[in-house]
């Protein structure tokens, strides 16, 4: 059987439940591109999975609507509830989100699996207040490529072996332990910025956050290398031309 999110859902939702360190991680970097309180601000979370990074949010206070196309995700989330509410929808309509009724939209490891990137952003700037943001978290494009594997340098340390980086699109990772062997679309650096430019979002904030002493406890391997790609946007003025 082919795993989508659905199926693994029960699985994932176990995982992040005891305490996934790289999705612990995660969380935090997406935090910490937020202020500490939230109170009054209108939040969607888009692909928000089992609710971990909605939960955090309302938890500084904010109103969360979490959505994500997969009901098995979206029943997870509202069993643990934690102050948001969720719905089922498609991260590249946001057919449930109304034009301009939210403040600030976070996309915590989604935009890399919607298909549509483009249809995506544009659905986020259209629900989004004039000025409002967007803060994202996706695996790094560099370090996480389709077939990156791991090899032993001469001083016996690990290096990642880089994969097949220009190769954009839909990939599925072989790993039976790993979310993306659900599914996933790689793109490059650049095809994420020049989409972000393409739909008139300004950039404020990057970072590459290292690993925090917990994770590289989990996974060694993963000491001196950035697992994330963490940006804050806000919605321009006007949208550029589309391609």
């Amino acid at each position: 059987m082919t795993d989508s999110w659905d199926s693994i859902a029960d699985w994932y939702a176990a995982l992040l439940r005891d305490g996934s360190a790289m999705h612990v991680f995660n969380r935090d970097v997406l935090l910490g591109q937020l202020p500490a309180r939230l109170d009054g601000q209108r939040v969607l979370d888009l692909g928000c999975g089992e609710g971990i990074i909605a939960r955090a949010v309302a938890a500084r206070g904010a109103t969360v609507l979490g959505i994500d196309p997969s009901p098995a995700m979206i029943e997870h989330a509202r069993a643990r509830g934690g102050g948001a509410v969720y719905a089922v929808d498609d991260g590249c309509a946001l057919r449930t989100v109304a034009d301009g009724s939210v403040d600030l939209v976070t996309a915590g490891l989604s935009l890399n699996n919607v298909p549509d990137l483009d249809a995506a952003l544009a659905a986020v700037r259209r629900v989004l207040v004039p000025h409002g943001s967007l803060v994202l978290t996706i695996p790094h494009p560099c370090f996480e490529a389709p077939h990156a594997s791991w090899t032993t340098g001469p001083d016996g340390t690990a290096r990642r072996v880089v994969g097949h980086y220009l190769t954009e699109g839909f990939w599925r990772s072989v790993n039976p332990e790993g979310a993306r062997r659900a599914g996933n679309q790689h793109r490059t650096l650049a095809g994420y910025l020049a989409a972000l430019l393409r739909h008139g979002f300004v950039l404020d904030a990057v970072a590459e956050p290292a690993p925090t002493p917990a994770l590289v406890a989990a996974q060694p391997r993963r000491a001196g290398l950035p697992p994330f790609l963490a940006a804050r946007v806000h919605r321009g003025g006007c949208q550029a031309a589309s391609r």
